[in-house]
């Protein structure tokens, strides 16, 4: 069957990193812009897209008439984890990425000459999926690059090539690798104020030159200066600094964040059924948030990619027990690093009556929800965004992983919502921070920080305001000029 006007439509060919706090911001973006009347591809690895099946039934990703869901192989051996090994991923894609990618292109093009679907104007690729660029200019196909992090979080990853020109990056020894080498001021970033090594995303934590990681995002970073513009997940007054000191680096950046409010005003009930998470939410956290009190419950989550020890786990376990407030916690079946995440019996029965353990969540709608008070979190920006999106303050827990550590440091210093934990994490300090976090005049004043920035993320989003224009500018002066 024909596609009726085909080429009259604009069609955007989106492609995430394969991991899930990639996959539901782009997921997000291409909604809007199916919503304003673009043709979507949306193309997931294979292993990912085996895991959505698996969380959701074989129809789940059959898409919509504009929408629809592709693949491309990673190279790697098949596996049924939900999360891939970071680095191996990244060395396979670099090498054996472009190919299948090239080929979908391809392919797409005959069936748009065929009427099936209209022709592609435009690639919107994750920020560190830019093996695209070579296909997309080979074909002549304008690419956009979206970078899901922070700003902040970017513009530590755009300075990772002076760090190593300045010898601060790879260290010289493990002993660098200590909280005082870490502790060095670095003077010369403009855009974040006295930053430091340990505030910079986590891959310069290394021995190696040759570490994949950190050459990993050298180039990635780089070649994003390719592409016909950067599209942030932030919004203007939030991220000014940072925001300035990148328009230096980059072409034309829109920031159109906070995404998940801007896809909240999508009235279209067969596109909100349109999932990407790799784990199927337990619906019976929010019937338990109903019946507590208002502000009264901390929310505990380290989202899709963290590990941590059973040490680390027993004391967070403990910690949030011992603080005698009600608690929901999301624990991954992968949460414990090469472990199944086993609680202590005693432990269980102890919280029985105020806490809730379930393997995975609707976050947003639970931060929403008017019992949460407080966000334990791993910092990663989606998280880190959609609490200040409820006006939640927040612990901080950064377990030394990609930007994480640098969102820490914005929640608890730029932004005044957070309140730092150390990685070596201890049972007695889970519990003073969540009861600061509760009751105490810390707390407090995080909360009323946090919904001061509520209130502007709205206000970004709302008309006038600075993303609901950019997404205007992004489609008139990017997307539908490459028609």
């Amino acid at each position: 069957m024909g596609y009726p006007q085909a080429r009259e439509k604009p069609h955007v060919v989106c492609i995430p990193y394969p991991a899930q706090g990639h996959i539901n911001p782009m997921l997000k973006l291409a909604k809007l812009l199916h919503h304003r009347g673009f043709h979507i591809t949306f193309v997931n690895t294979e292993h990912i897209h085996k895991g959505l099946l698996r969380s959701w039934g074989p129809h789940s990703l059959d898409g919509l008439p504009r929408f629809r869901f592709d693949t491309i192989a990673d190279g790697l051996p098949p596996s049924d984890d939900s999360t891939q090994d970071i680095p191996s991923l990244c060395a396979s894609l670099s090498e054996h990425g472009l190919s299948p990618f090239k080929s979908l292109l391809i392919k797409l093009q005959e069936q748009s000459e065929d009427g099936v679907v209209p022709p592609v104007t435009c690639i919107v690729s994750d920020g560190v999926m830019t093996l695209t660029m070579d296909a997309a200019e080979e074909l002549k196909i304008p690419e956009v690059v979206f970078w899901t992090p922070s700003a902040c979080g970017l513009l530590g990853y755009a300075r990772y090539r002076r760090l190593v020109e300045d010898g601060f990056t790879p260290m010289k020894g493990t002993h660098y690798l200590s909280n005082g080498y870490l502790e060095t001021t670095v003077s010369w970033t403009s855009g974040m104020k006295s930053i430091r090594l340990r505030d910079f995303p986590s891959f310069i934590r290394t021995l190696d030159r040759q570490d994949i990681m950190l050459n990993y995002l050298i180039q990635e970073a780089e070649r994003s200066s390719r592409a016909s513009a950067v599209i942030l997940n932030t919004f203007d007054t939030l991220e000014h600094d940072v925001l300035e000191a990148l328009s230096s680096v980059f072409p034309r950046i829109y920031t159109i964040g906070p995404l998940q409010l801007l896809a909240d005003q999508i009235q279209d009930e067969a596109l909100s059924l349109v999932g990407g998470n790799l784990w199927r939410e337990e619906p019976r956290c929010l019937p338990w948030l109903d019946s507590k009190e208002p502000g009264s419950v901390v929310y505990v989550n380290f989202g899709s990619i963290t590990v941590m020890t059973v040490g680390q786990l027993i004391e967070f376990a403990w910690g949030l027990s011992n603080s005698q407030k009600p608690f929901l916690w999301i624990i991954r079946p992968d949460l414990v690093a090469g472990e199944s995440a086993m609680l202590p019996p005693e432990f269980v029965e102890e919280i029985a009556d105020r806490g809730m353990l379930v393997s995975w969540c609707w976050q947003e709608e639970v931060l929403k929800h008017w019992a949460i008070g407080g966000f334990l979190t791993h910092s990663g920006w989606n998280s880190t965004l959609e609490s200040l999106c409820g006006g939640m303050p927040v612990i901080c827990w950064a377990p030394f992983f990609a930007e994480q550590q640098t969102n820490c440091r914005y929640s608890c210093t730029e932004w005044g919502i957070g309140m730092e934990i150390d990685n070596d994490v201890k049972r007695d300090e889970v519990e003073g921070l969540v009861r600061e976090l509760t009751e105490g005049e810390k707390g407090k004043e995080m909360r009323k920080k946090a919904m001061e920035w509520k209130a502007k993320a709205k206000e970004a989003i709302m008309p006038g305001g600075s993303s609901y224009n950019n997404v205007d500018k992004l489609i008139s002066e990017v997307l539908s000029s490459m028609n």
